[in-house]
């Protein structure tokens, strides 16, 4: 059932348009997320920045600690830290911290580098900050380094743990070192808006899925409706052997009407050729049958009276039976599309050895080399000169000549012609106009088809027309050998 399924077109179209749509839809949800990720965390990052970078200017000013205005805001997360990674300064809520390179997350804490004693603390504070009296120096300002680096990291404030952006500025004073502000911008909206995202990709995508396979299947039954109609149609004509049924054409004007159409022409030309076979059958049967009952007559009487038997009739039905076979055999060769060959001969030599020795037969032959096999091209003259023959009064002409790309040949008689309505039916098999003496001579009316066979297995034509004389003008073009 397997085979079976994936065996259908429909199915198959069906498979590889959701498969391709779903590697579409997988692409651009991978981009979309991909973006929007990139786009809130860049937003973070500059909330974050912008925190860490106004803290920082304020401590290059000198300002004390407590008096630093970003550590006093519940919702971010700050911190300042030496250059030997201590926490001098931190949000006034951030109880744990992720991120930043500290082990601590406030001041003082205990277990990390920033922990001691409270009079290094005090100590630290006074470097950093100076003093706070009236009386004392302004501190010295420090320069903020213009390069921003970013982490991604966690806090937890008030006791809510959270994933954060942070950024971090280094401010820089001659006398007391180099300080590192972190900031941080909440990631809760990017990881909000990416979830939403993925839960709605997790369900559309699937959905669309569905519709884009039902669709499709939907689409390919119909498209694909005719087609089993002509299927069906074959089958039956395969089965009955009724070769006159034609298969439906839709009215789409597409390619599977254009196959219908096809399909119609192919049905018609095996038809005429299985007809025609059949009429060969039966005309050969035909004529065979005439020549073996009258052999099978002389030698019954002469089997029963030597006396009368009529040796000189034999031999003639015999010959008759030879040459139709002969006939016979060279129609089959030539239908089953035996190759002509392409030995190199003089056209003009052969027209004149086969004219050799007839009576009343003119030749006129110039040297015109032509290709292909000398023994059928042969046989194509002598079956004009003998058609000739038989309806001349008097004379026959035969004239080769080159004629552009051609080699061609003129054979004509001075007889009664053949009338214009019967000129293509001439070369049909088994076709003699006049029944009577064709019979007599011997014809069977194969002549003249197994002529134009072979001209046009060469690459030629055979027609008829009207001599100069009166007669018929048979016109045998081959192409000229290069």
């Amino acid at each position: 059932m397997t085979r079976r399924w994936f065996g259908s077109v429909r199915s198959r179209a069906t498979l590889a348009a959701t498969l391709v749509v779903a590697v579409a839809l997988l692409a651009a949800g991978a981009a979309v997320l991909l973006s929007l990720r990139s786009d809130l965390t860049g937003q973070a990052e500059s909330e974050a920045a912008s925190a860490a970078r106004a803290v920082a200017v304020e401590l290059s000013d000198g300002r004390p600690y407590d008096k630093l205005t970003g550590l006093d805001e519940d919702d971010r997360p700050v911190q300042i830290v030496d250059e030997r990674g201590r926490v001098v300064a931190a949000s006034e809520d951030l109880e744990r911290v992720t991120g930043t390179g500290a082990d601590t997350a406030r001041p003082g804490d205990p277990g990390g580098r920033a922990g001691g004693d409270a009079d290094d603390d005090a100590d630290d504070s006074d470097d950093a900050n100076g003093s706070d009296g009236p009386d004392d120096d302004p501190a010295p300002r420090g320069e903020v380094d213009s390069d921003t680096d970013f982490s991604t990291g966690t806090a937890t404030i008030d006791g809510t743990t959270a994933d954060y952006r942070f950024a971090a500025v280094e401010v820089e004073f001659e006398d007391r070192g180099k300080f590192t502000v972190y900031a941080g911008a909440p990631l809760a909206a990017e990881r909000s808006a990416v979830g939403t995202a993925t839960t709605a990709m997790l369900i559309g995508f699937p959905l669309l899925l569905a519709v884009v396979a039902g669709a499709t299947w939907l689409v390919t039954r119909r498209a694909l409706s005719p087609v089993e109609g002509i299927r069906r149609e074959m089958a039956a004509i395969t089965a009955s052997e009724d070769l006159a049924r034609r298969v439906p054409v839709p009215a789409t004007h597409d390619e599977v009407a254009r196959l219908a159409l096809t399909t119609n022409e192919t049905l018609a030309a095996l038809e005429s050729s299985v007809e025609r076979q059949r009429r060969f059958v039966a005309d050969a049967s035909h004529e065979l049958r005439s020549p073996i009952a009258s052999l099978r007559t002389q030698l019954e009487v002469g089997a029963a009276h030597a006396e009368l038997l009529d040796l000189d009739g034999a031999v003639t039905d015999t010959v008759r039976l030879q040459t139709l076979a002969a006939d016979l055999l060279l129609l089959a060769r030539l239908d089953a599309g035996e190759r002509p060959g392409d030995a190199r001969f003089d056209l003009g030599a052969l027209a004149r050895e086969h004219a050799e020795g007839r009576a009343g037969v003119t030749v006129t032959a110039d040297e015109v080399p032509v290709a292909g096999s000398r023994a059928q091209v042969g046989r194509v003259l002598t079956n004009l000169l003998d058609n000739a023959r038989r309806h001349a009064r008097s004379a026959v002409t035969v004239g080769v000549r080159a004629e552009g790309e051609w080699a061609v040949v003129a054979v004509a008689d001075d007889g009664d012609g053949v009338p214009e309505a019967d000129r293509e039916r001439i070369f049909e098999r088994f076709v003699r106009l006049d029944e009577a003496r064709s019979r007599d001579d011997g014809g069977a009316g194969l002549g003249l088809a197994i002529a134009r066979d072979v001209a046009v297995r060469h690459g030629g034509t055979l027609t008829v027309g009207r001599a100069p004389a009166g007669g018929a003008l048979f016109e045998l073009r081959l192409p000229r050998a290069r």
